[in-house]
């Protein structure tokens, strides 16, 4: 009997790819998303419910109208800049609607949680390098917010023995799929290789980098990023650790190694062969020189073996994306 998985938020960029890859591996899928930043379209599995976690009687509804095996929770806000103007959005969507779920798959005894969380609950390192091990302090509402979820699914695992979960604390998430079904449609993104890429087709006047004087090899702010696939693979492998070892834990979902904000948009004017305009901006509050993920845990425990390590592949799949006609018929 296939195992039937709820994914929250399964219209949005993350996880819609995830749903792909459930689909695509045999799993029954139900979708629930309030497509306040998703997109119907873009979810090519399963069974799609429109509804708003907050809702708490109707989560509650569709969870017991189903027998899932697990939850995976993609459902949040997750701009920086606007978390620290409105805290309370992100601790109401993150955190509070998150714990309302978590009690409301204890009650529906759904013993297997996958959270999306982030690079963000570390904050700033000194060394630039997180492993799973490194002190957690975050420096804005929407690291706060993903932590203190977190921190609720290891006092209810511990408090529950049949409950379990798995938290993955993504870094640079950036691409679309290699097919062009899906990618990221959202108007207001920040992410730097999305921002590059829609300045090259022209849908921005011009792009910026913030901050030159960090203390990196070219004074611009060095990152980890992950195609999108490879994140997608990381929940599928997470999942089957859940159902197989019964276990909770925590994974950082990167590639171990960083690329600078020059070198990025230098990569994506060579992979695009446009040339846009690119202005120097002083630096964002908060913005550590480096963050860069290790991954040695992930590697190892869940077997997980990335596919598309390749900053142009990487590029080009969201280039490609940008040009789409899938994405320009979304929009409309």
């Amino acid at each position: 009997m296939k195992k039937k998985v709820l994914v929250t938020g399964g219209a949005g960029y993350i996880g819609s790819h995830n749903v792909k890859l459930l689909g695509e591996s045999g799993y029954d899928i139900v979708v629930l998303d309030n497509l306040s930043t998703g997109f119907k379209e873009a979810v090519t599995y399963g069974e799609f419910i429109q509804g708003d976690l907050a809702d708490t009687k109707f989560v509650d509804l569709v969870l017991k109208d189903h027998k899932f095996d697990a939850v995976m929770h993609f459902a949040g806000s997750i701009v920086v800049p606007e978390s620290v103007e409105k805290p309370l959005i992100y601790y109401k969507n993150n955190t509070e609607n998150s714990l309302n779920l978590i009690r409301l798959c204890i009650e529906n005894n759904i013993p297997n949680f996958i959270f999306s969380s982030t690079a963000a609950t570390y904050g700033i390192i000194e060394s630039g390098y997180a492993t799973e091990e490194t002190a957690t302090n975050p420096i804005n509402p929407y690291g706060h917010s993903k932590l203190m979820t977190e921190r609720m699914l290891q006092d209810v695992s511990n408090a529950n023995s049949n409950f379990n979960f798995v938290a993955l604390r993504y870094f640079n998430v950036s691409g679309a799929d290699p097919d062009l079904k899906i990618g990221q449609a959202f108007a207001g993104a920040t992410h730097l290789i999305k921002v590059n890429c829609e300045a090259a087709v022209g849908k921005r006047d011009k792009t910026f980098i913030f901050g030159t004087d960090f203390d990196t090899p070219d004074g611009t702010g060095v990152r980890d990023y992950i195609h999108v696939s490879d994140l997608a693979a990381a929940h599928l492998s997470a999942l089957e650790y859940l159902f197989e070892k019964k276990q909770s834990n925590i994974f950082n979902c990167g590639y171990g190694h960083g690329f600078s904000v020059k070198e990025v948009v230098k990569t994506v004017k060579e992979v695009t062969s446009v040339d846009f305009t690119v202005e120097e901006a002083p630096r964002r509050t908060g913005d550590p020189a480096t963050l860069v993920s290790k991954v040695d845990k992930i590697k190892s425990t869940l077997n997980w073996k990335p596919k598309y390590d390749d900053l142009n592949f990487i590029i080009k799949t969201a280039y490609e994306w940008e040009k789409s006609e899938t994405l320009t018929s979304w929009r409309k």
